[in-house]
């Protein structure tokens, strides 16, 4: 099987039976596991902004169906995720997820105190030692950014500069902004990779100034990775008749003419196969989790079934094998992600 073979049956894989959502389909196994874990999960961002939180929120929806005593917090201050944690901490949950970076000093101060419950932060491991009781997750952030920056360069009629938006200014966004610049300039020599950072993740206004104030400046594909921003960026890149790249969730819909793919994440099967490790006493803590590009991050276009990879009026046949063989390489280590951190 080819590689965009391989892709095409993991985002079927990962759409399956989810309706509009994202997710793996649950096995027997899993349906029929005795459930009892008691999950929280604690958002900075709304679980309405199209993507991030959103398919977090959608994977504990799908664990509550299961039989899991489950709860929810969107919207939660940096200032305030220590008191946020240790209420859910207290109230004996047995697992809480901290759904971005900023989580992450929170969780290593607070799982000490709590050594008979877990603690999981989607994003990459701090420097300082491992606990017992929590788990880390790098989910190829940057292999997704490099080859998002890859891609808008292939797909650039003009040839002269592509752009990323970025949301919270925190390192994986810095390093997600460098991986994208080093994709797009790599794949074709010449071309400019621009990034702005805009350090938060829930203002569209200023996504869409940062892709206007791009598109300014030469940049023809626009790309995010910042949520409510994000939006924003796409919304503005389209009306200014840019070719946009989606991120985290199938955003088509916001610009079905001007969009070219999704870069879709598989959050919400995240949440899910952390909760049932804990279900199943196998929570991997002191650990961080390093899932594949091809594992999490697959292009998806389209609005209803069945779903296409690319929309074939913006991608052509040859800027996709491009894009496929920038993947492989992400995936088998020929590119060195690490650099970017």
């Amino acid at each position: 099987m080819d590689n965009l073979s391989r892709m095409t049956l993991n985002r079927r894989l990962m759409l399956k039976g989810a309706g509009a959502g994202l997710g793996l389909a649950l096995c027997p196994s899993q349906i029929l596991a005795a459930n009892t874990a008691r999950i929280a999960l604690i958002m900075g961002g709304t679980i309405s902004d199209g993507g991030w939180n959103q398919l977090a929120f959608e994977g504990l929806g799908d664990l509550k169906a299961e039989g899991f005593d489950t709860a929810y917090v969107e919207n939660v201050t940096q200032a305030r995720i220590q008191e946020v944690a240790q209420g859910y901490a207290d109230d004996g949950y047995d697992l809480l997820i901290g759904h971005s970076y900023a989580f992450g000093s929170a969780f290593l101060e607070i799982a000490p105190d709590y050594p008979d419950q877990n603690f999981f932060v989607t994003t990459f491991a701090p420097d300082e030692q491992m606990l017992p009781n929590l788990q880390f997750v790098d989910f190829a952030y940057e292999g997704a950014a490099y080859a998002a920056g890859a891609l808008a360069a292939l797909i650039s009629d003009n040839r002269k500069a592509v752009g990323f938006v970025g949301g919270g200014d925190n390192p994986t966004q810095q390093a997600m902004n460098r991986a994208f610049v080093a994709g797009a300039e790599t794949a074709v020599p010449g071309i400019k990779g621009l990034g702005v950072v805009t350090g938060d993740y829930n203002n569209a206004a200023k996504g869409k100034e940062a892709a206007l104030t791009m598109i300014g400046n030469g940049a023809d594909v626009i790309w995010h990775a910042a949520d409510v921003t994000g939006l924003g960026a796409i919304q503005g890149a389209a009306s200014a008749g840019a070719k946009v790249l989606g991120c985290y969730a199938n955003q088509t819909s916001l610009a079905p003419d001007r969009m070219a793919t999704s870069f879709v994440t598989n959050l919400r099967w995240m949440v899910r196969e952390v909760s049932h490790s804990v279900a199943d006493k196998a929570f991997k803590g002191g650990t961080e989790w390093r899932p594949t590009i091809k594992e999490v991050w697959v292009p998806s276009y389209g609005e209803t079934e069945p779903l296409q990879d690319f929309n074939p009026a913006l991608v052509s046949e040859e800027a996709k094998a491009a894009f496929a063989a920038v993947v492989e390489e992400v995936s088998t280590g020929q590119i060195d992600i690490n650099q970017f951190k």
